[in-house]
């Protein structure tokens, strides 16, 4: 008979132990929902209940978000098990809440989704899942996609693959741009949902429907979206998006997640051949295992799983960040995406109307919902650090650019520290 996935586990050297221990404390915790574990959402922001106090006024979440306290929580119970080794930490039910509350928040299903180390291991998973540069077309992308993608386009590009690069007029990627550069031939568009420049945010249902109508799919980061900005990944029929966890997510380093619709699956190549990616495996070599019944003697028989891992799954990933997810993505749906939103608005105009009037060049468009504006500065890290330090304010700060990232735990007090803080540029 094949053995089943949790079988397999099992086989691997799972402890299973008798009676009231750890393993089933936690396991019966974790199936709680969020409500029921003492986690509510707070009736109004900001939400400074769910985090630590901090030393000063922390305005960098776009760089790394501080971890809420049930995060930091649930991650030492994952630890606490993992020091004792007394039960078992239910990873299995606590992966399937995390990527089940991913889910929801972009309006996907679950089987749309695999968890990858970040968004660079999604993007580059897309890349090669379309045969990219094997395979030579056409990459329409742009210069306020991350830069970090910057590397790999140019190589792509001296590998024969046609990238065109976008760059914007008024702080923004333009749809005329885009559109007159999606000709036919262009397979891939390739963009930042919200850019981590400036904060733009592209008309992702529109950059499809002129991408879809010319033959093109589109991949989304959403890095600087995903727990930020309102995501429908229905709505926008968006192809492919990626995300890590440790920025609006609320987790951490070394988890995040690979979105690919459904209908795309066996359009895509298989690159990758791992343990992570079986629903099913029944090896013929091992002491009792059954003989291979097949002419062509396997020394396995496995069926690969039909979702989203079974193209995409590496192997082991951070459980510990799993653990850390599944009270912050609950947290987050509490609070609702599009509270959030709202609540940042006033933040946000305070700011525009504030730095412009100290004199600073702002390039984030005026008009933009997302947690991010950037001005530009020439010798910036240079001539803000000392001011900002002793005022304990912490932004972020670049050679010839600074970016203000306030989130759910932020006031209008904060703003004006900063204001206060910056000198006249």
């Amino acid at each position: 008979m094949r053995r089943s996935w949790a079988r397999l586990e099992r086989d691997r050297g799972t402890m299973v132990t008798d009676g009231v221990t750890r393993r089933n404390v936690l396991a019966g915790t974790a199936a709680l929902p969020l409500a029921a574990r003492g986690v509510a959402a707070p009736a109004m922001l900001p939400d400074r209940a769910s985090f630590a106090a901090m030393a000063g006024t922390y305005l960098d979440s776009g760089t790394m978000h501080p971890v809420p306290t049930g995060a930091r929580d649930a991650a030492r119970a994952y630890l606490d098990q993992r020091a004792t080794m007394d039960g078992y930490f239910p990873t299995d039910a606590v992966e399937g809440r995390v990527k089940a509350q991913f889910a929801r928040l972009i309006n996907a299903t679950p089987e749309e989704i695999a968890f990858v180390q970040s968004t660079t291991a999604g993007e580059q998973a897309i890349i090669d899942a379309l045969g990219f540069p094997r395979e030579k077309g056409r990459i329409v992308t742009d210069t306020l996609h991350f830069f970090g993608s910057f590397y790999l386009y140019e190589e792509l590009a001296k590998q024969g693959v046609e990238v065109v690069w976008l760059r914007p007029r008024g702080n923004r990627i333009a749809i005329d741009d885009i559109e007159r550069a999606i000709v036919p031939g262009t397979r891939l568009v390739a963009l930042s949902l919200v850019s981590t420049h400036n904060g733009f945010e592209h008309d992702l249902k529109r950059v499809c429907e002129i991408a879809h109508a010319k033959g093109a799919l589109v991949y989304a980061d959403i890095i600087h979206a995903a727990g930020a900005v309102p995501i429908d990944v229905r709505a926008s029929n968006v192809d492919f998006a990626a995300c890590a966890s440790y920025k609006w997510l609320m987790g951490d380093f070394g988890l995040g997640f690979l979105y690919v619709r459904a209908d795309l699956h066996d359009r895509l190549r298989r690159t990758r051949y791992g343990y992570y990616q079986l629903g099913g495996f029944d090896p013929h070599v091992y002491p009792f295992d059954p003989p291979a019944t097949k002419a062509d003697y396997r020394i396995a028989d496995v069926t690969p799983r039909t979702d989203m891992e079974g193209l995409f799954a590496g192997g082991t990933h951070a459980h510990v960040v799993s653990a850390m997810l599944d009270w912050s993505l609950g947290h987050i749906l509490a609070l609702g995406v599009d509270r959030i939103t709202a609540y940042r608005q006033p933040l946000l105009r305070r700011l525009h109307a504030g730095l412009a009037s100290r004199g600073y060049s702002v390039v984030t468009p005026s008009n933009s919902r997302t947690p991010l504006v950037t001005c530009v500065l020439e010798g910036a890290r240079e001539r803000l650090a000392a001011p900002l330090k002793a005022a304990k304010v912490q932004i972020t700060l670049a050679r010839n650019r600074f970016r203000v990232s306030p989130s759910v735990f932020n006031t209008m007090d904060d703003i004006e520290r900063l204001l206060a803080a910056l000198p006249r540029a």
